[in-house]
């Protein structure tokens, strides 16, 4: 089982600095590719980084903010903000927990494609299905070929370098 970092690991400067890169690279690479990162249909590329939890835990808030930046400039609203958001929150939190990269892509597709799915299905007027297989496709995308790969590359990176590895 993996070790959390405590509250108290989690707002030391490096946990800091670390959540809030995290937060400008996702919301800058979100509004980036804005044409994709919106809407029923979207590939959003920065969700390759909601699997950084698997190996920094301390990336999980930068998600959230990172989120609700880029939600912010997208147009869909409130109800995209906050539950995006939370969306975003969840699956991270989960993705903390999982035992290898492969299974850490599980929590942002699934998570996303039901919530995010769900209320885009209700702004749109869309069929929810439609909608939320539509976001599950995109997720998979940035998840399982890209995320994976970037989180199996920074974990060899990390191991390199010195710092503890997944999983310990």
């Amino acid at each position: 089982m993996k070790n959390s970092p405590s509250s108290r690991d989690l707002l030391s400067p490096r946990s800091l600095v670390l959540a809030g890169l995290v937060a400008a690279v996702y919301s800058a690479v979100t509004v980036l590719f804005a044409p994709l990162s919106y809407g029923p249909v979207q590939v959003r590329i920065s969700e390759a980084l909601t699997l950084l939890p698997f190996i920094l835990p301390e990336a999980v808030p930068g998600l959230f903010v990172g989120c609700v930046l880029a939600n912010l400039a997208g147009g869909f609203g409130i109800l995209d903000v906050v539950l995006g958001s939370a969306a975003t929150l969840a699956a991270a939190m989960i993705t903390a927990r999982m035992p290898n990269a492969w299974l850490a892509s599980v929590p942002p597709v699934m998570v996303n494609m039901l919530v995010v799915g769900g209320y885009l299905a209700y702004l749109t007027d869309s069929p929810f299905l439609y909608c939320s297989l539509y976001v599950g496709l995109g997720q998979v995308v940035s998840c399982v070929f890209l995320g994976v790969p970037l989180v199996l590359f920074l974990s060899g990176k990390m191991k390199k370098a010195g710092s503890p590895p997944p999983g310990s």
